[in-house]
């Protein structure tokens, strides 16, 4: 498989003011992203999960050009994006997003045509004939109905709003299509309406996805291979399937265990007992930012950051005892 996207030692930090003091020369940072390797391959899912805070939402606006990072690199399509060099125009062509909250991303004053009509003006400099056709193509493709384009936001569904939102994101033609908590603020059925599109889509058009979300029966169910995120970090990556069945990570471990299981017989079955709560993104601990919380952490633990290491095939685990979870 041949990569579409790849970040190296990506860091965006949030500059703070902690002191009344406007001349005050000490400076704090939000360290939303604090190092972050991974990549994502063409025609597969990378999920990225972890709790809300831990950057998930941060690393896929900064991997968008929506936010500059501080400091790393991004590789989109074997070309780096944060140079300044490449015209951002062209990288939405390949690039699109679709956002967790359909009611804020969609221009409540615009009909659905213009919303899915405005990007294609924009980036592929179409006439008009080719852009209404493309806009019914997209209405069809999320299954909407025509008469949705001469209609406001407002008008519509929930879900109706987030098929929207889709048929926006795929009306480029992009390579790749970043989804960011798309499902989150929908009910159950509509939920899997929509996740079930996505897999469609992505069988029809060869595109790849970054799936942001806390909600590992999603990761599960949409992707290929699995991020974890915690506090800025990875902590552990490899194929989905390998790591629900055998998490490594206390973290992923914790994770997994937080999800709810249908089956009672199976109840608790990776329980480990996390205490405390997330650490300060200001002023995280050192060593490892997990330590504070994890039941297997010792004094090496509270000193020394550890690194994304492979323990397998395949596999990347940030524990200095990793092997204690296998």
């Amino acid at each position: 498989m041949d990569p579409i996207l790849q970040t190296i030692e990506l860091k965006k930090y949030f500059p703070v003011q902690r002191s009344i003091n406007p001349f005050s020369k000490t400076k704090k940072f939000v360290r939303a992203v604090d190092g972050v390797t991974m990549t994502v391959w063409k025609g597969t899912t990378l999920a990225v999960v972890g709790e809300s805070g831990c950057g998930k939402t941060t690393l896929a606006r900064t991997i968008a050009l929506l936010t500059k990072p501080t400091s790393g690199d991004v590789i989109f399509d074997g070309k780096s994006i944060v140079d300044g060099k490449t015209e951002p125009r062209l990288v939405y062509r390949n690039l699109q997003i679709v956002f967790q909250d359909p009611e804020s991303s969609l221009d409540p004053n615009m009909k659905v045509g213009d919303s899915i009509g405005e990007p294609l003006y924009g980036l592929m400099n179409w006439g008009k004939d080719t852009v209404d056709a493309a806009i019914k193509r997209s209405l069809t493709v999320v299954g909407l109905p025509l008469e949705v384009a001469d209609r406001l936001p407002t008008q519509l569904s929930g879900g109706q709003k987030q098929r929207v939102a889709i048929a926006r994101a795929i009306g480029p033609q992009p390579k790749l299509v970043v989804l960011d908590e798309p499902t989150s603020a929908l009910d159950a059925s509509v939920q899997a309406q929509i996740l079930s599109l996505l897999l469609e889509l992505q069988k029809e058009y060869s595109l790849s996805y970054m799936l942001i979300t806390h909600n590992i029966a999603v990761a599960e169910y949409l992707s290929d291979f699995m991020l974890v995120m915690y506090a800025g970090d990875v902590v552990e990556y490899g194929q989905t399937e390998e790591i629900m069945a055998k998490p490594r990570h206390p973290y992923t471990i914790a994770l997994i265990s937080s999800a709810p299981i249908a089956n009672p017989w199976k109840r608790n079955l990776l329980q480990v007992d996390i205490r405390g709560e997330v650490p300060s993104a200001i002023d995280p601990p050192t060593g490892c930012k997990f330590h504070p919380r994890c039941p297997y952490a010792e004094a090496v633990c509270k000193k020394e950051r550890p690194t994304l290491r492979e323990i397998s095939p395949g596999r990347y685990a940030a524990c200095h005892f990793v092997e204690k979870t296998a």
